[in-house]
Protein backbone atom coordinates (compact mmCIF):
# COMPACT_ATOMS: atom_id res chain seq x y z
CA UNK A 1 0.00 0.00 0.00
CA UNK A 2 1.49 3.58 -0.66
CA UNK A 3 2.32 5.54 2.31
CA UNK A 4 0.13 6.70 4.47
CA UNK A 5 0.41 9.70 7.26
CA UNK A 6 -0.66 9.61 10.66
CA UNK A 7 0.02 12.06 13.46
CA UNK A 8 -0.94 11.80 16.67
CA UNK A 9 -1.76 14.61 18.70
CA UNK A 10 -1.49 13.70 22.72
CA UNK A 11 -3.57 15.48 25.12
CA UNK A 12 -3.09 17.04 28.74
CA UNK A 13 -0.44 16.02 31.13
CA UNK A 14 1.09 14.19 28.52
CA UNK A 15 3.80 14.59 26.10
CA UNK A 16 4.51 12.63 22.90
CA UNK A 17 6.22 9.89 25.05
CA UNK A 18 2.82 8.75 25.29
CA UNK A 19 2.44 7.27 21.88
CA UNK A 20 5.75 5.67 21.61
CA UNK A 21 4.46 2.00 21.31
CA UNK A 22 1.76 3.34 19.09
CA UNK A 23 4.05 4.87 16.86
CA UNK A 24 5.97 1.41 16.71
CA UNK A 25 3.37 -0.59 15.88
CA UNK A 26 2.17 1.92 13.11
CA UNK A 27 5.30 2.16 11.08
CA UNK A 28 5.93 -1.32 11.42
CA UNK A 29 2.73 -1.47 8.97
CA UNK A 30 4.06 0.85 7.06
CA UNK A 31 2.29 3.95 7.98
CA UNK A 32 4.01 7.17 8.00
CA UNK A 33 4.13 8.38 11.45
CA UNK A 34 4.42 12.41 13.44
CA UNK A 35 4.28 13.03 16.74
CA UNK A 36 4.34 16.45 17.75
CA UNK A 37 4.56 17.72 21.15
CA UNK A 38 2.63 20.70 22.01
CA UNK A 39 4.23 24.01 22.74
CA UNK A 40 5.53 24.24 25.94
CA UNK A 41 5.67 20.13 26.02
CA UNK A 42 9.35 19.32 23.77
CA UNK A 43 11.10 19.07 26.69
CA UNK A 44 11.53 15.40 28.20
CA UNK A 45 9.07 14.56 31.55
CA UNK A 46 12.07 15.52 34.43
CA UNK A 47 12.85 18.55 32.56
CA UNK A 48 9.01 19.50 32.59
CA UNK A 49 8.47 18.68 36.18
CA UNK A 50 11.73 20.76 36.88
CA UNK A 51 10.43 23.94 35.41
CA UNK A 52 6.75 24.09 37.32
CA UNK A 53 5.25 26.26 37.32
CA UNK A 54 6.51 27.59 33.99
CA UNK A 55 5.19 30.97 33.22
CA UNK A 56 4.98 29.87 29.59
CA UNK A 57 3.05 26.97 30.21
CA UNK A 58 0.01 29.02 32.43
CA UNK A 59 -0.48 31.40 29.25
CA UNK A 60 -0.53 28.26 26.87
CA UNK A 61 -4.11 28.59 25.45
CA UNK A 62 -6.17 26.02 23.11
CA UNK A 63 -6.06 28.85 20.28
CA UNK A 64 -2.23 28.85 20.35
CA UNK A 65 -2.27 24.87 19.86
CA UNK A 66 -4.84 25.31 16.75
CA UNK A 67 -2.45 27.59 15.17
CA UNK A 68 0.46 25.44 16.00
CA UNK A 69 -1.02 22.15 14.60
CA UNK A 70 -2.45 24.54 11.46
CA UNK A 71 1.36 25.34 10.39
CA UNK A 72 2.61 21.52 10.98
CA UNK A 73 -0.04 20.13 8.94
CA UNK A 74 -0.25 23.09 6.16
CA UNK A 75 3.18 22.20 5.73
CA UNK A 76 3.32 18.77 5.50
CA UNK A 77 2.85 17.26 2.35
CA UNK A 78 -0.35 15.42 3.05
CA UNK A 79 -2.64 15.79 4.86
CA UNK A 80 -2.18 13.58 7.94
CA UNK A 81 -4.38 11.07 9.76
CA UNK A 82 -5.07 12.56 12.87
CA UNK A 83 -5.23 10.48 16.01
CA UNK A 84 -5.78 12.33 19.32
CA UNK A 85 -6.20 11.50 22.96
CA UNK A 86 -8.59 13.48 25.56
CA UNK A 87 -7.51 16.77 24.88
CA UNK A 88 -5.55 15.85 21.71
CA UNK A 89 -9.19 14.83 20.39
CA UNK A 90 -10.70 17.89 20.77
CA UNK A 91 -7.60 19.31 19.14
CA UNK A 92 -8.15 17.16 16.66
CA UNK A 93 -11.79 17.52 16.25
CA UNK A 94 -10.97 21.17 15.21
CA UNK A 95 -8.51 20.56 12.95
CA UNK A 96 -10.85 18.20 11.13
CA UNK A 97 -13.53 20.71 11.34
CA UNK A 98 -11.07 23.30 9.18
CA UNK A 99 -10.36 20.51 6.62
CA UNK A 100 -6.97 19.93 8.16
CA UNK A 101 -7.02 16.26 7.81
CA UNK A 102 -7.76 12.96 5.56
CA UNK A 103 -9.76 11.21 8.57
CA UNK A 104 -9.79 11.18 12.68
CA UNK A 105 -9.95 8.34 15.52
CA UNK A 106 -10.83 10.42 19.23
CA UNK A 107 -9.59 8.30 21.25
CA UNK A 108 -11.72 9.15 25.02
CA UNK A 109 -12.05 12.33 23.43
CA UNK A 110 -12.30 15.87 25.61
CA UNK A 111 -15.58 17.19 24.49
CA UNK A 112 -16.32 20.83 22.42
CA UNK A 113 -18.20 23.69 23.99
CA UNK A 114 -21.77 22.94 24.45
CA UNK A 115 -21.57 19.46 25.04
CA UNK A 116 -21.89 18.07 28.91
CA UNK A 117 -22.84 15.09 30.81
CA UNK A 118 -23.91 14.72 34.67
CA UNK A 119 -21.10 12.42 36.32
CA UNK A 120 -19.47 12.10 39.19
CA UNK A 121 -16.43 10.87 38.32
CA UNK A 122 -16.25 13.43 35.42
CA UNK A 123 -16.73 16.30 37.84
CA UNK A 124 -14.15 15.20 40.47
CA UNK A 125 -11.62 14.30 37.74
CA UNK A 126 -11.40 17.57 36.66
CA UNK A 127 -12.34 19.95 39.02
CA UNK A 128 -8.52 20.23 39.70
CA UNK A 129 -9.05 22.20 36.09
CA UNK A 130 -11.81 24.32 36.63
CA UNK A 131 -11.34 25.21 40.26
CA UNK A 132 -13.10 28.70 40.50
CA UNK A 133 -10.44 29.42 43.13
CA UNK A 134 -7.24 29.29 40.62
CA UNK A 135 -6.15 31.81 38.19
CA UNK A 136 -6.35 31.02 34.68
CA UNK A 137 -2.38 31.36 34.60
CA UNK A 138 -1.33 29.18 37.56
CA UNK A 139 -0.22 25.77 35.83
CA UNK A 140 -1.71 22.55 37.40
CA UNK A 141 0.59 19.87 38.22
CA UNK A 142 -1.64 17.06 39.03
CA UNK A 143 -0.71 15.05 42.43
CA UNK A 144 -0.46 11.22 42.29
CA UNK A 145 -3.93 10.79 43.73
CA UNK A 146 -5.74 12.61 41.31
CA UNK A 147 -3.49 11.17 38.42
CA UNK A 148 -4.62 7.45 39.68
CA UNK A 149 -8.21 7.85 39.94
CA UNK A 150 -8.14 10.18 36.88
CA UNK A 151 -6.38 8.25 34.29
CA UNK A 152 -5.29 5.10 35.73
CA UNK A 153 -7.85 3.33 37.77
CA UNK A 154 -7.95 0.30 36.11
CA UNK A 155 -4.25 -0.30 37.05
CA UNK A 156 -2.84 -2.11 39.90
CA UNK A 157 -0.58 0.05 41.97
CA UNK A 158 2.76 -0.45 40.62
CA UNK A 159 1.50 -0.15 37.33
CA UNK A 160 -0.10 3.25 38.20
CA UNK A 161 2.88 4.84 40.16
CA UNK A 162 5.23 3.69 36.95
CA UNK A 163 2.79 5.30 34.54
CA UNK A 164 2.65 8.77 36.44
CA UNK A 165 6.81 9.07 36.79
CA UNK A 166 7.29 8.09 33.73
CA UNK A 167 4.68 10.32 31.78
CA UNK A 168 2.70 12.64 33.98
CA UNK A 169 3.65 16.49 33.51
CA UNK A 170 2.46 20.12 34.58
CA UNK A 171 -0.38 21.43 32.66
CA UNK A 172 -2.30 24.73 31.48
CA UNK A 173 -5.49 25.45 33.48
CA UNK A 174 -6.62 27.44 30.45
CA UNK A 175 -6.16 24.49 27.96
CA UNK A 176 -8.79 22.60 30.11
CA UNK A 177 -10.81 25.12 31.06
CA UNK A 178 -11.13 26.04 26.66
CA UNK A 179 -14.32 23.22 26.65
CA UNK A 180 -16.41 25.85 28.47
CA UNK A 181 -15.25 28.58 25.54
CA UNK A 182 -15.92 29.37 22.13
CA UNK A 183 -12.58 28.59 21.06
CA UNK A 184 -13.86 24.93 20.80
CA UNK A 185 -17.19 25.52 19.24
CA UNK A 186 -17.50 23.16 16.14
CA UNK A 187 -19.85 23.23 13.10
CA UNK A 188 -20.23 20.28 13.00
CA UNK A 189 -21.88 19.98 9.28
CA UNK A 190 -18.78 21.49 8.43
CA UNK A 191 -16.71 18.02 9.24
CA UNK A 192 -17.40 15.38 6.42
CA UNK A 193 -14.29 13.66 6.64
CA UNK A 194 -14.27 10.14 8.33
CA UNK A 195 -14.10 10.08 11.80
CA UNK A 196 -14.36 7.74 14.91
CA UNK A 197 -15.10 8.11 18.65
CA UNK A 198 -13.49 5.57 20.84
CA UNK A 199 -14.63 5.54 24.66
CA UNK A 200 -13.34 4.00 27.66
CA UNK A 201 -16.25 2.30 29.80
CA UNK A 202 -14.19 2.95 33.01
CA UNK A 203 -12.55 6.27 32.11
CA UNK A 204 -13.20 8.75 34.65
CA UNK A 205 -12.02 11.68 33.47
CA UNK A 206 -13.66 11.27 29.87
CA UNK A 207 -16.58 8.97 30.42
CA UNK A 208 -18.15 6.93 28.12
CA UNK A 209 -20.98 9.02 28.38
CA UNK A 210 -19.79 11.88 27.63
CA UNK A 211 -18.11 10.32 24.13
CA UNK A 212 -21.76 9.13 23.11
CA UNK A 213 -23.27 12.72 23.60
CA UNK A 214 -20.13 14.17 20.96
CA UNK A 215 -21.05 11.31 18.73
CA UNK A 216 -24.54 12.47 18.75
CA UNK A 217 -23.89 16.02 17.65
CA UNK A 218 -22.20 14.47 14.72
CA UNK A 219 -24.50 12.19 13.79
CA UNK A 220 -27.69 14.51 13.82
CA UNK A 221 -25.50 16.50 11.46
CA UNK A 222 -24.77 13.81 9.12
CA UNK A 223 -20.89 13.70 9.49
CA UNK A 224 -19.52 10.57 8.69
CA UNK A 225 -18.79 9.54 11.81
CA UNK A 226 -19.10 6.07 13.80
CA UNK A 227 -18.17 5.03 17.57
CA UNK A 228 -16.75 1.86 19.14
CA UNK A 229 -16.57 1.54 23.20
CA UNK A 230 -14.16 -0.48 24.30
CA UNK A 231 -15.12 -2.20 28.02
CA UNK A 232 -13.08 -1.99 31.49
CA UNK A 233 -10.87 0.82 29.85
CA UNK A 234 -9.29 3.43 31.55
CA UNK A 235 -8.30 7.08 30.39
CA UNK A 236 -4.90 5.87 29.44
CA UNK A 237 -6.03 3.33 27.12
CA UNK A 238 -3.66 4.32 24.84
CA UNK A 239 -0.56 3.24 27.87
CA UNK A 240 -2.80 0.50 29.76
CA UNK A 241 -2.50 -3.24 28.86
CA UNK A 242 -4.23 -4.46 25.69
CA UNK A 243 -3.32 -1.36 24.50
CA UNK A 244 -3.03 -3.32 20.88
CA UNK A 245 -6.50 -3.78 20.63
CA UNK A 246 -7.20 -0.18 20.65
CA UNK A 247 -3.85 1.04 18.43
CA UNK A 248 -5.33 -1.98 15.83
CA UNK A 249 -8.82 -1.13 15.70
CA UNK A 250 -7.25 2.44 14.64
CA UNK A 251 -5.32 0.89 12.03
CA UNK A 252 -8.46 -1.33 10.78
CA UNK A 253 -10.71 1.71 10.51
CA UNK A 254 -8.50 3.91 8.37
CA UNK A 255 -8.07 0.82 6.53
CA UNK A 256 -11.52 0.16 5.43
CA UNK A 257 -12.22 3.70 5.02
CA UNK A 258 -9.48 3.53 2.35
CA UNK A 259 -7.96 7.30 3.61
Amino acid sequence: MATKTVMFIHGMFMTPLCWEEWVKRFEFKGYRCLAPAWLCHDQPVDVLRKTYPDPALGKLTMGDLVAQFTALIQASSEKPILIGHSMGGLLTQLLLNRGLGAAGVLVHSAPPQGVFVFSYPYLKSNFAIINPLKADDEPLWMSFGQFQYGFVNTLPLPGQQAAYEKYCVPESRRVGRSPLTSVTHIDYENTRVPLIFFAGGEDHTIPAALNRANFAKYQKAGAPVEYKEFAGRSHFTMGEPGWEQVADAAMAWIEEKGV
